[in-house]
């Protein structure tokens, strides 16, 4: 059975997209930690971030530095973190987040709430700056 992620990907599921190519998809965390808090996925479903093969490792981290670097153009913030858990899907996904704190990596913390055409405002403001 395919995870959410890959649903999304193909579209079966919808997505506030903010970058993709052929191996890598970037889309906004619909509960996010912080405006701009986007996820970032390998298109191939892997669960776990150390059984990539090293071309899709290496690729997925070049991709997140390009959407960190469309983040951080597009939200005031000191940096864009990125941390990996990977608990609650079972496919490797990147969470870039724009920080001023470390409080703002805290994931016990209630999320943040956009509506749908803020999302939509949100995703585009990355895009743009990509």
């Amino acid at each position: 059975m395919s995870s959410i992620f890959s649903r999304i990907i193909s579209g079966e599921i919808p997505s506030y997209k903010v970058a993709e190519n052929k191996y890598y998809y970037a889309f906004l965390d619909i509960n996010p930690l912080s405006k701009g808090h986007t996820l970032v996925v390998p298109k191939k479903e892997v669960d776990k971030l150390f059984d990539l093969d090293d071309e899709t490792y290496q690729g997925l981290f070049m991709f997140c530095k390009e959407v960190a670097a469309g983040i951080k153009r597009s939200f005031a913030c000191d940096r864009v973190a990125l941390t990996v858990i990977g608990l609650e899907v079972p496919h490797v996904h990147v969470h870039l987040i724009p920080i001023n704190t470390m409080r703002d990596m805290d994931f016990t913390k209630p999320k943040l709430k956009f509506d749908d055409e803020q999302l939509k405002i949100i995703a585009k403001q990355i895009q743009d700056r990509i």
